[in-house]
């Protein structure tokens, strides 16, 4: 994943559609599980961990009955191997896990996941269609857990007017001045690309899309003063002015800014890049039920504002929903549509993006 990065960055943390209607808005959560059997719920180590650990399981231990087994998953895919070898033995080290995008799409593609029973989730239609993710057969393989933005971010000294697209990262102006991550897999940069000069991401359906994006990506090179995937090292240097422009972290900005630092962090007007984690069962489950209702208590308005407030991530449910008030909700996402990334890219062809990735964008 992206994962290692994630956890690093959320240690920073520690400081700190109106189309459902009100029939939605009205959805209780009913504990439905007789049975007290331990449930083991799996997220990103460190502060995400923590913070579950704190703020999340004891309350819903209390309002269901069900006691909770915190497991930390190791970073990257490694969490998806043990899975799956213990899924073949028969045995499922955490039954539910909140799982990066590509490594969910992975373990969807080898039938990993058990089917989730949409009539048993209620609160599943609080959630956008994108992250309600299905089998071909349209049974639910995994629902939107945690999200979070990657957004255009400024140090106010040296820009004194935000920036209102992405196409700053092109400007001349900007030469030597640019901070960006440096991988395909976490920066989103093909996506950011294709939104702002393709009209959307349907260009990466095919390859020569993908070069043709790529292409106009390697324009930003000579604007491009840091390729970065040590999160402190960037911060630090926006926070300085040395590198004062480039694409970060939400949420983190927000919290260097409230310390009083000279930056911000801008929604563009193509949107900013909106990734997530999602639940997923693991098909060796022998607790199910528990499962579902664990999903289901996620999917709450109140809970996803609590996670908002005290873990710091973005909702997975309609704004509407969520009780947060405008300086909450900034504080974590915006009303502009994201840009969603094409997870699939770094599933299906991610050899060839990375090798791609390193002669045309970063080479």
């Amino acid at each position: 994943m992206q994962d290692k990065h994630k956890i690093r960055r959320r240690t920073f943390l520690a400081g700190t559609s109106a189309a459902l209607g009100a029939a939605a808005l009205s959805k209780p959560f009913i504990g439905r599980a007789a049975s007290h059997s331990t449930l083991r719920v799996g997220t990103y180590g460190g502060y995400f961990q923590d913070s579950f650990d704190a703020h999340i399981y004891p309350d819903f231990t209390k309002d269901t009955g069900i006691p909770v087994e915190s497991i930390g998953e190791p970073t990257g895919e490694a969490w998806l191997v043990q899975l799956e070898a213990a899924a073949r033995a028969g045995q499922a080290p955490a039954d539910v896990s909140m799982m990066a995008q590509t490594p969910r799409l992975k373990g969807e593609k080898s039938r990993l996941w058990a089917p989730l029973d949409e009539a048993t989730l209620p609160n599943s239609g609080n959630l956008p269609d994108h992250f309600v993710h299905r089998y071909d057969d349209g049974t639910i393989s995994g629902i939107g857990a945690v999200s979070w933005y990657i957004t255009l971010v400024t140090n106010t000294d040296v820009y004194p007017t935000a920036p209102v697209s992405w196409e700053a990262l092109w400007d001349p102006a900007n030469a030597d001045k640019l901070g960006l991550l440096a991988l395909a897999t976490n920066s989103f940069l093909l996506e950011i690309t294709a939104s702002t000069w393709f009209g959307g991401t349907g260009i990466l359906d095919k390859e020569e899309g993908i070069l043709q994006v790529m292409d106009k990506l390697s324009e930003v090179k000579p604007n491009v003063r840091l390729w970065y995937r040590d999160e402190g090292q960037f911060q630090q240097a926006l926070e300085t002015g040395e590198i004062p422009m480039g694409q970060y972290y939400h949420d983190v900005t927000g919290l260097a800014a409230a310390d009083g630092k000279p930056v911000r962090s801008t929604f563009p007007e193509e949107g900013g890049v909106l990734d997530s984690g999602s639940w997923s069962v693991s098909k060796a489950s022998e607790r199910l039920e528990e499962a579902h209702v664990f999903i289901d208590y996620m999917c709450q308005p109140s809970i996803q504002s609590k996670m908002s407030r005290l873990v710091g991530t973005a909702p997975t449910i309609y704004r509407e929903m969520t009780d947060l008030t405008e300086d909450e909700f900034a504080a974590v996402s915006s009303d502009i549509p994201p840009i969603i990334p094409r997870y699939d890219l770094y599933e299906v062809r991610s050899d060839w993006v990375n090798q791609k990735w390193s002669e045309l964008v970063v080479g």
